[in-house]
């Protein structure tokens, strides 16, 4: 396994931060957790602001996974919106979840805030709609989260969105206004660094190789082991092997992305003269935002199964150039792929392992993390502090294995891919 950061700009532009040791010896403490990306970083945070003692075991670096990798956009909600839920747990079943939706974003801010975290926050983030039928989605959109009393969204015309995005693509859109994005490593590490200044402790370059389950389960490394009264599995798509059960239930999928050489003032301004991020609106929808030192980074593409493609350049630049034929020809200084986990239903998959009540979890973001895992680690060390009612809202959802089991689940879901970017293309 490669255990340095993926060539990305995130790892090229990260703040400096220093090494950590791997662990090499048998440590004793209160908890233990498998993960040193948002969700367990986020999880560790809150425990040591909290009197724990936490160690994090990290197989590589912080923010290796899709911390490090991803389009570093504050989305609010879940992958499959609140309404989804309500039709699976009822619409009081899903008051909970609307009462969280917005949590991730408010504990992102909070902690770049209290900590002084320098990751280029910038607010504001455009749904962009490419037909009349995605502009009905953003309308139901806008009056679902105020139903959940979040009232900060802005529909937008053509030639509003025109304005902000300076394209013509799309046929209008919608503007969260408490929306934004942020350099995503940066945050990582910045978290590192307050969960450590609260006596945390971080183990990198320490794969797991095993989780001995018991009434004090151990983490097991080639080289040492944690002891712990409790135990989080923070893994996701970089988890491996090492928890069967989790494994059969989720898939890792690749996501690709690229960043621009630096662009002048006035050609970036030009392109987002508001500054705000962008997704579309599609099922593989395309993402994008201009960085701090006026990149444009662009991402979208899903690969089933996460392979590596041989050239995510060439997935990534007819789609940045059909956005703004304004680039065509601009050089791309970075190209990289990331993984992410996704769940049959695309909601996250949160519980307890074994019959000690002692190793917990939560996965599979499904694309849409950056919010959700935050909100994660929040409602994770509640519940090991024994407030299990938000835990346990997510705990109940179903996990839903992938039809013909490991074995098929990539050609399935790529073929139910195939099916929806037909209906995208054709405004089905």
């Amino acid at each position: 396994m490669t255990t340095l950061h993926a060539p990305t700009y995130y790892a090229a532009t990260a703040n400096p931060s220093p090494d950590r040791p791997a662990l090499n010896t048998d440590v004793e403490i209160d908890i233990c957790i498998i993960g040193a990306g948002y969700t367990g970083l986020s999880t560790g945070l809150f425990l040591a602001e909290n009197g724990f003692k936490v160690a994090i075991v990290e197989a590589a670096k912080i923010g290796f996974g899709a911390t490090g990798r991803n389009g570093g956009q504050i989305v609010n909600s879940y992958s499959r919106d609140i309404d989804t839920i309500e039709k699976q747990v009822g619409v009081d079943g899903a008051k909970v979840f609307g009462q969280m939706a917005f949590e991730g974003n408010r504990i992102i801010r909070e902690r770049i805030a209290k900590y002084n975290i320098d990751c280029d926050l910038k607010n504001g983030g455009v749904f962009a709609a490419f037909t009349s039928k995605q502009m009905g989605h953003l309308e139901h959109q806008k009056k679902l989260w105020a139903r959940h009393g979040h009232n900060e969204v802005e529909l937008l015309d053509k030639n509003q969105l025109r304005d902000i995005v300076n394209t013509d693509i799309y046929v209008g859109g919608s503007i969260d206004h408490s929306g934004g994005h942020f350099h995503s490593l940066n945050l990582a590490l910045g978290e590192a660094a307050a969960f450590e200044s609260l006596g945390g402790v971080i183990y990198e370059q320490s794969p797991v190789t095993s989780i001995e389950r018991g009434a004090q389960p151990i983490v097991r490394t080639a080289k040492g082991s944690v002891k712990a009264r409790i135990v989080v599995v923070a893994g996701n798509a970089y988890l491996g092997g090492i928890v069967p059960e989790l494994a059969a239930k989720s898939m890792p999928c690749g996501s690709q992305v690229v960043t621009t050489e630096q662009l002048p003032d006035d050609m970036a301004k030009s392109l987002l003269p508001k500054g705000y991020c962008v997704e579309d609106c599609n099922y593989l929808l395309d993402y994008y935002r201009l960085t701090g030192d006026n990149r444009l980074l662009f991402g979208g593409g899903v690969i089933y199964g996460a392979r590596d493609p041989a050239n995510v350049e060439a997935i990534i630049r007819p789609k940045l150039e059909k956005t703004f034929p304004q680039l065509k020809g601009v050089k791309i200084d970075f190209a990289w792929t990331g993984n992410f986990l996704l769940t049959l239903s695309r909601l996250p998959q949160v519980g307890i392992l074994g019959d000690h009540q002692n190793i917990f979890y939560s996965q599979g973001c499904s694309g849409h993390g950056i919010t959700y895992t935050h909100l994660a680690g929040k409602v994770l060390s509640e519940a090991i502090m024994g407030q299990r009612d938000r835990f346990n809202a997510f705990a109940k959802l179903p996990h839903y294995p992938f039809p013909g089991g490991r074995l098929f689940r990539v050609p399935f879901t790529a073929a139910g891919a195939v099916y929806y970017s037909l209906r995208d293309r054709f405004g089905l």
